[in-house]
């Protein structure tokens, strides 16, 4: 039986829906199904911290399934954005695995195997690393992610699927 993937994602300036998107794209091209859900957000306030506090209210709002172990064994990944390459891409990933630990979720990084040529690349600007996919919007939002990180998006949804579809569920 194919896994069922569905992509949660909060984006405030349509930069993580677009990678959203594009991970989308790569899980179908590897033969996978999935759902993008974007989950309403009553406060829109900009946060610069390490999670923004609307993805921090969705996962709070959690605690029935991490009581009830509803999403133990349940497998995801990551994908980002900061306004700056100093602005903790690293550090948001390295966040989030300890919200991931709670649950129980079996985090599968992107790595190096499947792009290390684009994720080495020193010519342009450029989010993402072995954590997954990212980009880097800049201080007000003003930049879009570049063909570069879409394409790594597309390489991180492939290579997500690639990982859980070998997995008996």
């Amino acid at each position: 039986m194919a896994p069922k993937i569905a992509i949660v994602f909060y984006s405030l300036y349509g930069h993580i829906k677009k990678l959203a998107e594009a991970e989308k794209e790569g899980i179908e091209s590897a033969g996978g199904k999935v759902d993008l859900y974007q989950p309403f957000f009553w406060a829109f306030q900009p946060v610069t911290a390490i999670f923004r506090a609307q993805w921090k209210t969705f996962w709070d709002a959690t605690g029935q399934l991490w009581a009830s172990g509803g999403l133990w064994g349940k497998y995801a990944g990551t994908f980002l954005s900061t306004a700056s390459l100093g602005g903790g891409q690293e550090s948001t990933a390295l966040a989030t695995m300890s919200t991931l630990a709670h649950h129980g979720i079996i985090y599968v990084p992107f790595g190096y195997a499947k792009a290390f040529a684009e994720l080495t690349a020193t010519d342009q600007l450029r989010g993402g690393g072995p954590w997954g996919a990212g980009t880097v919007a800049g201080p007000s939002g003003e930049r879009q992610p570049s063909d570069r990180e879409l394409f790594l998006a597309k390489e991180h949804g492939k290579s997500f699927y690639e990982v859980v579809s070998k997995v008996n569920f």
